[in-house]
């Protein structure tokens, strides 16, 4: 069984970009870690920033105990993360911990900068975390680089407009009503992005990102990847070989 870490900046996103393909793995048995770089902080109309990050990472870790997962903050400020020599140990030690073969991580390209900078620290983690030269507090290096794939950015687009490339799309039809549960925890943002974003129901605004992704590949809903194969990262199809069966080419 794989050990998988999906990482991305904020409680919430990764629910709404890969939820439906985490409770296909943790389904099928493997071991699934939800982690955010941030608590989410500022996104709150209500609550200080203090309380906000409190209801968030309680809102967060009941979305991920609906697929058996564990859920862990590293603690960056929202609104914040940037890609520093700090934020990048931070990071590092994130994923020495998780001890991860897979992670699965925010788009390099998407509407939210906390979301831009996550792809960058953990692309550049991933690398880092089996260095042994690369210290942290009390944790071990990786024993190899672990694969890494993008997920699609919010709305499947770039800041321009532009569709975002995917290798495969996964089909979550069956786990649907899963992904529709695991964002429904976090109920802390309907006000949120009810002001932000002029969204008044965000469960329907994933639903519709999942449905347009579904009519790309020919069923009902979908979530599409990109694997990351650079030199010296992993080039065979983990993630691909462990979704036998509801996996779709473009």
């Amino acid at each position: 069984m794989a050990r998988i870490l999906a990482v991305h900046a904020h409680p919430d996103d990764i629910e709404t970009l890969a939820a439906g393909t985490l409770a296909i793995l943790a389904g099928r048995g493997h071991e699934v870690v939800i982690a955010t770089l941030t608590a989410g902080e500022c996104g709150s109309v209500d609550d200080d920033p203090t309380e906000t990050a409190r209801i968030r990472k309680r809102e967060a870790s009941e979305a991920a105990a609906m697929i058996g997962a564990a859920y862990e903050c590293a603690g960056l400020p929202d609104l914040g993360v940037f890609n520093d020599a700090a934020a990048r140990r931070a990071v590092t030690e994130l994923l020495r911990r998780s001890r991860p073969e897979l992670v699965v991580t925010a788009a390099p390209a998407d509407y939210h900068p906390d979301h831009e900078a996550t792809s960058l620290l953990v692309r550049d983690a991933c690398f880092a975390a089996s260095a042994p030269g690369y210290r942290t507090d009390q944790v071990l290096p990786l024993p190899a680089i672990p694969h890494l794939y993008f997920m699609d950015p919010i709305g499947a687009r770039d800041r321009d407009g532009v569709p975002a490339r995917i290798d495969f799309g996964v089909d979550i039809g069956a786990r649907m009503e899963t992904k529709r549960r695991m964002l429904s925890a976090h109920q802390s943002q309907r006000s949120w992005l009810l002001k932000q974003h002029g969204i008044a129901d965000f469960t329907a605004a994933m639903e519709a990102q999942s449905a347009r992704r579904g009519r790309d590949l020919g069923v009902a809903f979908a979530e599409g990847f990109r694997q990351y194969t650079h030199a010296p990262y992993p080039r065979d199809p983990l993630l691909q070989t462990l979704l036998t069966g509801v996996l779709f080419g473009t």
